[in-house]
């Protein structure tokens, strides 16, 4: 592994997090904060500054970027990315613990929305906006970011986007990857500008417009207040989230073809197919199950409608208990909790692809057995799927299932009852922030010990980052230059 490589690309990440951090003192000016809690900001920008700095001054070849160089990029620049953005949390005095700020911000940058906060409404607005932030930043990639503002055709390019970019495959959106990067950020700034402008129009408050844009954009969930969405009591406001929530949750290459007028491909895409029919179908089940145990029906169906959304892109906006529904409806929103949204977007989960492309190897398999001689193949997107790939996906699937299963052992040292420990678990690697029994909506998590934080951070991050980037950076091997490969 090139070491110089990964810490001046990591510095330059860093360095660029400083200027970031900047940004919230525009807030603390326009609603007239303390001049005391700029410095909360200035003087870990300063430090973000200095090291990124330091550190991007390693020399290196470009040409010595592999794939593990890029993996090993985003996991330490992500964690780098929540140790540092974790200081404003500490300085402000607003969090007192390490333990807490490094899960706030790691919540935040990984998109999940979980909260150690008591009571977000005695928060300041520079905090509140620094949060959301790093949730909106999260949502499409730092280092995406990075690679947007800075025009680049370099070879190590491609592999940071690989590895940053969530799901099963990476769809090229221009050749050069720094054009692609600012393309994703031209429509994820516009998209989410066009949700504040609409939550303006509903006569929401326009720092809390913004803010709920940041979290509807990112699939991250957080808000300015203790009651989530069912604090503003808007149908109109319900359901532009939840119309925003679906269409971040499409991938990004799609709306791309939407541009270049490729309207046949859009609406052939399976994917997207899947996951209409999923959310539609879901919707209408868990609705008439609500009707029929004594919920009004338009009620009934638009609750099921947010909620479905809400779980399945891994966003967590809450309008209603869930944890309160009959045992049918809450059954279906754990599985959506696994689904998530479409690779390509800002959502969590497994993934609609590879969901898809897992049940149709089972269903391949099944008739394999049933049909010996007959040959069977996997089709996706029109094209029957070479083994190689599916066997990824499965391999992924079964490393994901070995993680969780760790996860809900650990977690279930503090966490007694197995369907809180599961759903935790769950609410962690999948990016969505709750879950059902002791980790339901109106729960937080300053319940758990500080090693229990920094535990499910990792698991957060590792979730967000699709597992391997973490796993290479923590296996022994990754250290040896003799296991670098392409």
């Amino acid at each position: 592994m090139n070491l110089n490589l990964v810490l001046s690309i990591v510095g330059q990440i860093i360095k660029v997090l400083g200027y970031i951090m900047l940004s919230p003192l525009f807030v603390i000016l326009i609603y007239r904060e303390p001049m005391g809690n700029m410095m909360s900001f200035i003087i870990p920008a300063l430090l973000c500054l200095i090291i990124g700095s330091y550190l991007s001054k390693a020399k290196y070849d470009p040409n010595d970027m592999y794939t593990i160089e890029g993996f090993m990029v985003v996991a330490l620049s992500w964690l780098m990315m929540s140790l540092f953005g974790s200081f404003p949390f500490l300085l402000s005095g607003e969090l007192h613990t390490f333990s807490d700020a490094f899960f706030e911000t790691a919540s935040g940058f990984s998109t999940t929305g979980a909260t150690v906060f008591t009571d977000v409404e005695v928060v300041s607005n520079s905090i509140l906006f620094w949060r959301s932030l790093t949730q909106w930043l999260g949502g499409m990639g730092v280092l995406v970011f990075v690679l947007a503002i800075t025009p680049s055709g370099r070879s190590e390019s491609v592999y940071i986007m690989k590895a940053e970019v969530p799901g099963a495959t990476f769809g090229k959106l221009r050749s050069r990857v720094s054009s692609s990067a600012q393309i994703l950020y031209r429509l994820y700034i516009t998209m989410t500008l066009i949700t504040v402008a609409l939550l303006i129009l509903a006569r929401i408050p326009i720092f809390d417009s913004v803010l709920l844009a940041f979290g509807a954009a990112a699939t991250g969930g957080f808000t300015t207040v203790n009651t989530s969405i069912a604090h503003y009591n808007s149908t109109s406001v319900e359901l532009i989230l939840a119309f925003s929530m679906l269409a971040f949750g499409i991938n990004f290459n799609l709306y791309y073809m939407l541009l270049n007028r490729q309207f046949k491909s859009f609406f052939k895409n399976e994917e997207l197919r899947w996951y209409v029919s999923i959310i539609s179908i879901s919707s209408l089940l868990i609705g008439l199950n609500l009707f029929f145990n004594g919920y009004g029906f338009l009620q009934s169906l638009h609750d099921a409608f947010f909620s479905v959304i809400s779980m399945i892109t891994t966003t967590a906006y809450i309008l209603v208990d869930f944890t309160q529904w009959p045992i049918f409806p809450r059954v279906v929103l754990l599985m959506l909790m696994f689904a998530g949204g479409m690779s390509g977007s800002t959502a969590g989960g497994l993934k609609i692809s590879r969901v898809a492309i897992i049940i149709k190897t089972a269903v391949a398999e099944i008739r394999r057995i049933t049909y010996p001689n007959r040959v069977v193949s996997v089709h996706f997107e029109e094209q029957a799927q070479d083994q190689k790939f599916i066997r990824s996906i499965i391999n992924y699937f079964v490393i994901y299932v070995l993680i969780f299963g760790l996860g809900v052992s650990i977690v279930s040292l503090e966490v007694p009852e197995f369907i809180s420990a599961f759903s935790l678990v769950s609410a962690m690697i999948n990016n969505i922030g709750t879950g059902f029994g002791s980790v339901g909506p109106t729960y937080n998590y300053s319940v758990f010990s500080s090693p229990m934080k920094i535990f499910l951070s990792f698991i957060m991050i590792a979730g967000r980052l699709e597992i391997y980037p973490m796993l290479i950076l923590l296996a022994p091997g990754t250290w040896k230059r003799s296991l670098r490969s392409k």
